[in-house]
């Protein structure tokens, strides 16, 4: 009887799983919303941008509209969200075997998270979570959330890796990765979002990349093993 109770336990959480997976995401008037409020959200900013304008971009009704979202601020979350998908790209990294296969792995992580970063689309979500962070820090708590937490999860793990192989020199991974990333983008980012400067070419990018493996290797040198000197016999 036990037995029997225990499977209907499990039964019954088999189908909570299945409810709640919302058949709403999987619809393509979603996604026509969030793009369409993408567009009206860089062009006119959140404030001169309302759920009419959007359903109205996206040829749904406003009843349509709020069967998938509770509010505006609720669309502007997904927006980042979808787009933050962008940096979820470079999570699997292989674990190095030696220090020329480090380097290559790591400076080309760099690569494509500086590329995806410097990306229009990312740029316009970094732009749009600063805008709207008084007045909704949830966005930019997805922002991190969705894109950068996962890279930077990927990169400490490569480095702890790394680490243990002995190609890599001691110190915390975390540190290390967060000064990884500051040497990376620099003030590229900010550059953007302001809009002082134009994206980096893919020469740019591969030579920061370069750059910036360069520098964490100076930064955690691996020990050179102690050469052992016997003592003359007499």
């Amino acid at each position: 009887m036990r037995k029997n109770g225990q499977t209907k336990k499990a039964n019954h959480a088999d189908q909570e799983r299945v409810v709640t997976t919302d058949p709403r995401k999987e619809d393509p008037r979603r996604g026509d919303i969030l793009n369409a409020a993408f567009c009206l959200l860089m062009q006119r900013g959140y404030e001169r941008t309302s759920t009419l304008d959007i359903a109205s971009r996206a040829k749904v009704s406003k009843r349509e509209l709020y069967q998938f979202f509770d509010s505006k601020a609720d669309i502007v979350s997904a927006c980042i969200a979808a787009r933050a998908e962008r940096m979820r790209r470079p999570l699997t990294l292989p674990s190095p075997e030696d220090r020329q296969t480090f380097i290559a792995t790591l400076t080309s992580f760099g690569s494509t998270f500086l590329r995806e970063i410097c990306d229009p689309a990312v740029v316009g979500v970094y732009r749009l979570a600063a805008i709207e962070s008084e007045r909704s820090p949830e966005v930019a708590r997805v922002l991190e959330s969705a894109g950068r937490a996962t890279n930077r999860t990927a990169l400490v793990q490569l480095l702890k890796n790394a680490q243990a192989s002995g190609i890599f020199g001691i110190g915390d991974p975390a540190t290390a990765a967060s000064q990884y990333f500051g040497l990376l983008v620099g003030d590229v980012l900010l550059r953007l979002i302001l809009r002082v400067a134009d994206p980096p070419s893919a020469r740019e990018i591969d030579g920061r990349a370069r750059a910036a493996t360069d520098a964490i290797l100076l930064l955690y040198p691996t020990r050179k093993p102690e050469q052992k000197t016997g003592r003359p016999t007499l």
